[in-house]
């Protein structure tokens, strides 16, 4: 006999009222799981006008009770934020044992190791599929079909918004300002952009990757974070010179010094596939020892895609698929060791703008030499006004303490007029 599971949806937004309207055409769209059918729902706003009729589900005002209702079987919660409503909603379906589906990558992120613990103890699916890369299952990949594997490091681009800024600029040669605000007026950038444009929304996920990736507690407070917020036309047209574009890539890499989780612009060759990502298109690298290098690439947000990946969490739970939280058991979930900056080593782009006089070139290159920063590459774009002029230095491999030392004292010379920007470049 088929079985009807009742599902409460805590958040009706993009994804939420995606998910509404999914369940109503397709209620028995998970295979022998039975059916899926929405009984009760909850949101800021009773009343806000929805491309949807809730007058037939029970509305809870507190998504709380709504997760404590006998009629929620599984708990849906798409609301958002690390604490709050959203974490205090979490807890208590699983503390009833009740399965919780989320898209909320920044409670996973900062929590994910206690709702883990809490889940277990209660036998309670805990899934995350929507959180990570909308539609494109990175989440399942990594938990599923690569557990045979070790993952030595993943690496991508998991923010559209921030990849529709860039690659925008690029193609129209315009100002982030201008590029920006059409973000925000085509729904792909927030009022306030902070999170997206300042690198925290892709450093949300990239730490639910690295801890699914390498079986750890997630540790979002360890993450380095750089955003776009300060990438000029200037440079996009600098890097193109130099057969590069610039992303804001997301990695986690595992070495035998530690876990590096970090966020920032990168300059990535044009042949390269995330240079070929433009728009708001998610893409990601993963690195295995027996896999080699595998490549996903989709939709990282939208009521279409996320909806779907929160419904294939349901269907998980409707067909008794059950797997750790984070690969291992909870007592076992340990914050990964970090890096040591003396340990890492890369090639990076320096930009600088200088006074248009003699002996500049000389004083850079001999702080560069100090150091023992070799430099691989060097292009200076010429001007017309005797104004201030733009040199950039590529590097060749070297170590990350070195170049931050290279960065203070290029700023502190008289002829450089402003801090200079240093960007990673991406290998191969």
């Amino acid at each position: 006999m088929s079985r009807t599971w009742k599902i409460g949806i805590a958040g009706l937004g993009t994804v939420g009222g995606g998910l509404v309207e999914f369940l109503a055409a397709r209620p028995g769209f998970a295979p022998q799981g039975g059916t899926a059918v929405v009984t009760g729902v909850s949101a800021r706003s009773r009343s806000r006008p929805r491309a949807f009729d809730i007058s037939k589900f029970a509305w809870f005002d507190d998504p709380v009770e709504l997760a404590k209702s006998p009629d929620t079987e599984i708990f849906v919660e798409l609301i958002g934020g690390s604490d709050g409503p959203a974490k205090a909603s979490v807890e208590a379906a699983l503390k009833l044992g009740k399965p919780v589906v989320t898209a909320n990558k920044a409670l996973i992120a900062e929590h994910g190791a206690e709702l883990a613990a809490l889940a277990e103890a209660n036998n309670a699916p805990l899934l995350f599929e929507a959180a990570v890369m909308g539609g494109t299952p990175a989440v399942k990949v990594l938990r599923e079909a690569l557990v045979g594997d070790e993952i030595v490091s993943v690496a991508g681009i998991l923010n559209g918004t921030c990849n529709y800024i860039v690659s925008e600029m690029e193609a129209h040669e315009r100002d982030f300002s201008d590029v920006l605000a059409e973000a925000q007026a085509k729904g792909y950038a927030e009022a306030d952009p902070t999170m997206d444009v300042g690198g925290f929304d892709a450093a949300h996920k990239v730490t639910i990757l690295a801890a699914l990736a390498f079986g750890c507690a997630p540790n979002y407070a360890a993450a380095e974070i750089e955003g776009v917020e300060k990438i000029g036309l200037l440079d996009i047209q600098l890097a193109k010179l130099l057969g590069y574009r610039i992303r804001l890539t997301a990695s986690a890499t595992r070495t035998p010094d530690g876990i590096s989780v970090r966020v920032h612009p990168t300059l990535c060759p044009l042949s390269h596939p995330l240079a070929q990502t433009v728009g708001p298109t998610n893409a990601l690298f993963i690195q295995g020892t027996r896999i080699a290098r595998i490549f996903l690439q989709g939709p990282g947000a939208g009521a279409g895609p996320t909806a779907a990946a929160a419904a294939a969490d349901i269907a998980d739970v409707m067909t008794g698929a059950v797997r750790p939280v984070f690969q291992v058991p909870a007592a076992s979930l340990k914050p990964p060791s970090a890096i040591d900056a003396s340990k890492r080593v890369g090639e990076v782009y320096i930009r600088l703008m200088v006074k248009d006089e003699p002996g500049v070139l000389a004083a850079v290159t001999e702080i560069l030499a100090e150091e023992g920063v070799s430099i691989d590459s060097f292009l200076q774009r010429p001007v017309e006004d005797g104004g201030a002029v733009p040199i950039v230095l590529t590097t060749h491999e070297t170590v990350e303490t070195a170049v931050r030392k290279v960065a203070e004292r290029l700023a502190a010379l008289p002829e450089v007029l402003e801090p200079p920007r240093i960007i990673r470049i991406a290998g191969a």
